[in-house]
């Protein structure tokens, strides 16, 4: 008897379809079950705003679960740093296979790194927390908001010279084929990540008890799981949005009494004037209670003054 293929929901950018594509072919080879992708459009597809101007989390994200929960796809596929940070009991969070390494890279005009970049360059990013990282190196750049898909924000730098340099997720580019473009790997002392960048989140209905568990046998690691949970409850103890000039990045390390789950994180003002950071370690077991501690130290050392006007 042929099996009906799981229907992969993903957004239908090349970058989203490249990630939904990785799990399908994950999924089948460990299950043998064949896989069909389903594209949806969600609301940031739908508009050129700035992502700050959608007035909260999940502008990738609730029109797939939606999908989801209407039966119209078996599987959702998201860029982990999209989900927010708020639980829905009705889907299950799955797996969240390996990451991808989760660091920034730029990428700039005649292969400049940022220390090269004359002062007064225009540097275009679509985060609030890279342009608040970028201004708070004192490098005297220019940051300018700029949206699009991959290709379309490399090409203003490299093609039509609207920018100097783009700030991007070297995740996306691995995935995309196109790491020689890049210029820099920005060290996380200078530029630390979003809360789950380079990771993916693959969500089912929570009532698909056998097809979570197929799922997450398949595709979930472990460590990359503690490590984006410690950073996810950073982020949710913060009631920061994932547009928040907010970066945090978890680690596993020997800790020679056995692994440790290390959490760095900084809170900054939207202009870099000001910024806090802090780190935590514990069990990787306890990734909760590690982002919960940390983001309570950021808090009780003024955190969120400084970026409560991008609380959502």
């Amino acid at each position: 008897m042929t099996r009906a293929p799981l229907r992969i929901g993903t957004r239908g950018s090349q970058l989203a379809m490249v990630q939904a594509t990785e799990v399908a072919a994950a999924l089948t080879a460990a299950t043998g079950h064949p896989t069909t992708l389903v594209k949806v459009r969600t609301q940031g597809d739908a508009s050129d705003r700035p992502l700050t101007e959608f007035g909260g989390q999940g502008v990738f994200v609730s029109a797939l679960r939606d999908a989801l929960l209407r039966g119209d796809v078996d599987v959702a596929v998201h860029s982990l740093k999209d989900l927010p940070t708020t639980t829905d009991v009705d889907v299950a969070l799955a797996a969240v296979p390996t990451r991808q390494d989760p660091r920034d890279v730029l990428i700039a005009r005649d292969r400049l790194s940022l220390g090269e970049l004359p002062a007064g360059s225009t540097l275009g990013t679509g985060s609030p927390r890279r342009a608040a990282q970028l201004h708070a190196l004192g490098l005297g750049l220019n940051v300018v908001a700029i949206r699009g898909n991959v290709d379309t924000r490399i090409d203003k730098a490299l093609r039509l010279g609207e920018v100097d340099g783009v700030v991007l997720a070297r995740a996306g580019l691995a995935r995309l084929g196109r790491l020689d473009d890049v210029t820099e790997v920005l060290d996380p002392l200078q530029m630390l990540p979003a809360p789950g960048q380079g990771a993916l989140a693959v969500e089912c209905r929570a009532g698909d008890h056998d097809l979570v568990a197929q799922v997450r046998a398949a595709l979930d690691d472990p460590e990359t799981r503690a490590a984006v949970t410690a950073e996810r409850s950073l982020l949710a103890t913060l009631e920061a949005g994932c547009s928040a000039p907010v970066g945090a990045l978890g680690e596993i390390a020997d800790g020679g009494d056995g692994d440790e789950l290390w959490l760095r994180a900084v809170a900054l003002d939207p202009e870099g004037r000001s910024q806090i950071r802090a780190s935590a370690a514990g069990p990787p077991d306890d990734a909760v209670g590690i982002g919960r501690r940390l983001a309570e130290q950021l808090l009780t050392d003024g955190a969120a003054g400084l970026y409560k006007e991008r609380v959502s």
